[in-house]
């Protein structure tokens, strides 16, 4: 399987960490009784973020195994679209 270079996730990782956050002020929504249109709102933007991170991830994996075949053994076209079509 493709290892993700770790300088091309700090923005991914970032991105999780601020969806985290906004997952935890959806809680706190919730608790306490704020109304419906703003709580799905919030949730929204946390779907968004974690969308595009997991499109990140695959685009990263994507240009490593067209960079480096040889090191992409056992990851095929066919995988890397179920993976892409999992976030759909």
């Amino acid at each position: 399987m493709v290892q993700l270079p770790t300088d091309e996730m700090e923005p991914v990782i970032n991105r999780l960490r601020r969806a985290q956050g906004q997952i935890g002020g959806v809680l706190k929504m919730l608790e306490d009784g704020r109304d419906c249109e703003a709580v799905v709102t919030q949730l929204a933007a946390v779907s968004r973020a974690l969308d595009k991170a997991g499109f990140a991830i695959i685009a990263s994996g994507l240009k490593q195994c067209l960079s480096q075949p040889e090191g992409a053994e056992g990851l095929d076209s066919k995988k890397m679209e179920k993976l892409f079509m999992s976030l759909a």
